[in-house]
């Protein structure tokens, strides 16, 4: 196995050296970027035999659609994956991250790694940063003592919970969930449950839309379903909406003639 896939965790958190350099820049009038709003809906819950994962596949830059078709779904290990609301190059970043350091803790145990020790590398590596890298995540996955469902806050707070919903459209998705959650859920009720409740996300908030994703993880295998369900379809027209010409009034008719000089050049080749 090549060592190349294997990243090393960073020692310290980030680098301020630049901040008095950056607040020279804006105080000589240096426009500095602006972030923009992301939105997600990201659940889990725990059923029967294992846990169920679900997101939403919209990707968004304030009010543009950025990705109509993100994975949001991460791999970390064979029993257990983790879903990202914020920032996706931060959450695609820090689970890959972690997903190299639970093969390392894989290959130096001989053991399966268990869901707490990815939830521990995922909060320390979280509250090192202070908050600064935006990825918010919902852990989930099944090991010999259980069934596991983490949430896993920019800061580095940490719950562990029987169901939870994280992003934008976290309070519909949680509605769902409260009213219909109950221990001992059949697979079935647990997929019809998540899918409704990422649902309620996507026709609830204009952070999330698309399609549903999910991620049920056993005992003994993990199956990702990537593209469960279209929620939010593109509607059809139903009139046609050619209007003849003259249907709306011209107010004022302007017209500009504008010269255009064209000059070409050749431009020798060189061969030498």
């Amino acid at each position: 196995m090549q060592l190349e896939q294997f990243r090393e965790l960073p020692k310290a958190g980030f680098n301020f050296d630049n901040c008095k350099r950056n607040a020279g820049l804006i105080k000589n009038g240096f426009q500095a970027p602006k972030a923009v709003k992301t939105g997600t809906t990201i659940a889990g819950i725990i059923f029967k035999d294992g846990v169920i994962l679900g997101a939403d596949t919209r990707a968004t830059e304030g009010p543009i659609v950025a990705d109509k078709n993100c994975k949001k779904i991460h791999y970390l290990a064979k029993n257990m994956y983790c879903c990202g609301a914020g920032t996706a190059a931060d959450t695609a970043a820090i689970t890959d991250l972690i997903c190299s350091q639970l093969e390392l803790h894989r290959l130096n145990t001989g053991r399966q790694v268990q869901v707490v020790v990815a939830n521990t590398l995922l909060k320390q590596m979280l509250f090192r940063y202070q908050g600064h890298i935006s990825a918010a995540l919902v852990l989930g996955g099944v090991d010999r003592t259980g069934s596991y469902i983490y949430s896993i806050h920019p800061h580095g707070s940490t719950d562990k919970l029987p169901y939870t919903t994280m992003g934008s459209g976290t309070l519909a998705a949680m509605a769902v969930f409260e009213a219909r959650w109950k221990p001992d859920m059949s697979e079935e009720e647990g997929k019809k449950l998540v899918r409704d409740a990422i649902a309620a996300g996507v026709l609830n908030d204009l952070g999330s839309g698309s399609s549903v994703d999910l991620c049920v993880i056993r005992k003994d295998s993990a199956e990702y379903l990537r593209g469960y369900e279209k929620v939010s379809k593109k509607g059809e027209r139903q009139l046609d909406y050619s209007f003849k010409i003259g249907s709306t009034a011209v107010l004022e008719t302007k017209i500009e003639q504008f010269d255009i000089n064209e000059e070409i050049r050749f431009v020798p080749m060189d061969t030498a």
